[in-house]
């Protein structure tokens, strides 16, 4: 074989590595771009979920003010309720009271006679022991 025909395959084979090389390495920066953008979308993700994270944990603290406000604003009469605990079941069952007012207005009766007529009570619009028997238990949570 001539020196020609050496030199001529000895250029086609560094020419073919050459080539492969040049793939290879843009493959590998292809790859490097994506991980790196992966690490970056992840690092987003991640800040995103922590500020959450904190809004939930702020949230929960507000409502847990807000509960131990509300029963000690009102707590649960044994007895004879207060014109606002009386206000305060009926919105949480889902009858309008008017405003939480402590005054026993023409709209906290007619709640009352609503809520006694949807629950088969004689609608008197007066709170008797059985009406606050099944209106108490609206007091703290919501039913509407």
């Amino acid at each position: 074989m001539g020196m020609v025909k050496k030199v001529k395959i000895l250029s086609l084979i560094i020419l073919f590595i050459f080539f492969i090389s040049l793939t290879g390495c843009a493959s590998l920066r292809k790859k490097d771009l994506t991980s790196q953008e992966l690490r970056n979308q992840t690092q987003a993700l991640e800040a995103e979920l922590q500020k959450k994270n904190e809004e939930i944990a702020l949230l929960k603290e507000r409502l847990k003010e807000k509960e131990e406000i509300s029963k000690s604003s009102f707590p649960e009469a044994k007895r004879r309720p207060s014109v606002k605990q009386i206000q305060l079941a009926l919105r949480n069952a889902g009858y309008n009271p008017g405003p939480i007012d402590g005054r026993m207005g023409k709209q906290t009766r007619q709640a009352i006679k609503t809520f006694q007529k949807a629950n088969g009570l004689t609608p008197d619009g007066k709170i008797g022991r059985k009406t606050w028997e099944l209106l108490r238990q609206y007091l703290y949570k919501k039913d509407k």
